[in-house]
């Protein structure tokens, strides 16, 4: 399984950016302040406690480095004050210097401390957040029976590693069962979502023969969920849904290999075979989980689809499909399948087609995702 993290602990844009970024200035303003009075009339006006000052305020907005910039500033400033007063030698430069030397030392090695401190609590929040994906979304295994498998999870919020997207594969009496889903929403509760959606899935898909029924369970799960007091807010009980698609790898009634799907309102899958790709689209459109008071066709059913030995099944949540370019292009999925294909072949690893198929949708966005995006990727093999 892999992920896509960014961790970056500058404070982003907007008005605490702003602040952020304001407060760097302040030292070097300060010190230009003081070369701006020092060779003006009010040169008279004792200027050696704002430089001294200087090098703390740099120790709390730029670190150690910022510390040892703003102080070789200051100093730079306080020589050319002296010399540009004849000062050298007198009690007052001599104070100066040495203030600053001591505010310099003292706020480099405290800014070295709180940033050691910060990166190691960083460090933890990551070796939980990895702990907390690998126990909702686990690794998907290399080879389930049939069917190779790699899987891959892209969280679009900087510093994420879990999101509300989700899949899982598993091996059942029944065949290779798939699930892949997108929570609307953000933050905590999509994820809590996603966690009942993949628990349900767990340990239906083991007991219950038909496909429908694993995704009611899935239904049912979430409405447990949204029965606990405060799990949920009022917009996200009103308004939200889970679009979610659950698959089935196995031999048909005449030995044919076959996909069977339930699609509850995702993006269709899309198959690779013989170098052109097909979307599965359903015949009978569902809504998503949550929403099934707004269903008025026909019962849920299963749909079969041809999977031959040698087909790519790529499952995918919209993150994928919604992607844009500079230009404000969505990423061409079916293309860049089919791109990929021409420089590998059936026995190339799925995690190998999957590694390219990220390449180019990093290449497309350039590395800005607006969404969290998942893709799983299922082979059909020899038994």
């Amino acid at each position: 399984m892999g992920s896509l993290s960014r961790s970056d602990p500058r404070p982003g844009p907007g008005v605490h950016g702003g602040l952020f970024r304001l407060g760097q200035c302040v030292p070097f303003a300060i010190a230009l302040l003081v070369l701006g009075i020092e060779f003006s009339p009010a040169h008279f006006l004792y200027t050696g406690p704002l430089l001294t000052a200087t090098p703390a305020l740099a120790a709390v907005t730029m670190g150690p480095r910022g510390t040892v910039a703003a102080a070789a500033v200051a100093m730079a400033v306080s020589a050319t004050t002296a010399t540009y007063n004849h000062a050298w030698g007198s009690l007052q430069v001599l104070t100066n210097f040495l203030a600053l030397f001591l505010v310099s030392g003292a706020g480099f090695l405290t800014s070295r401390a709180v940033r050691s401190r910060r990166r190691n609590e960083i460090d933890q929040v990551r070796r939980i957040a990895t702990a907390a994906q690998q126990v909702i979304l686990r690794p998907v295994p290399a080879r389930l029976g049939p069917v190779g498998a790699a899987g891959m999870y892209l969280a679009a919020e900087a510093g994420a590693q879990i999101g509300g997207d989700l899949y899982e594969i598993t091996e059942t009496r029944y065949g290779v069962r798939v699930i892949i889903g997108d929570v609307r929403g953000k933050g905590l509760p999509a994820v809590r979502s996603a966690a009942a959606v993949l628990g349900a899935f767990r340990e239906a898909s083991h007991y219950e023969e038909d496909l429908v029924e694993v995704m009611n369970h899935c239904t049912a799960a979430l409405r447990r969920e949204s029965a606990v007091p405060g799990a949920y807010s009022e917009d996200t009980l009103l308004e939200g849904f889970v679009t979610a698609l659950v698959a089935q790898v196995s031999e048909g009634p005449a030995e044919e290999p076959v996909v069977e799907v339930v699609n509850r309102g995702h993006p269709p899958p899309l198959v690779l075979s013989r170098g052109e790709v097909r979307a599965l689209t359903p015949s009978s459109p569902l809504p998503p989980l949550w929403l099934e008071d707004f269903m008025t066709g026909p019962p849920a059913a299963a749909e079969s689809h041809p999977f031959a030995v040698g087909d790519r099944l790529l499952l995918y949540t919209d993150g994928v499909i919604e992607a844009r370019d500079g230009d404000d292009r969505f990423f061409p999925l079916a293309e860049a399948m089919e791109r990929v294909a021409e420089g590998t072949t059936p026995a190339d690893a799925p995690r190998d087609f999957l590694e390219q198929l990220h390449r180019r949708l990093v290449l497309h966005t350039r590395g800005r995702l607006a969404d969290d995006a998942a893709m799983l990727l299922v082979d059909r093999l020899e038994r």
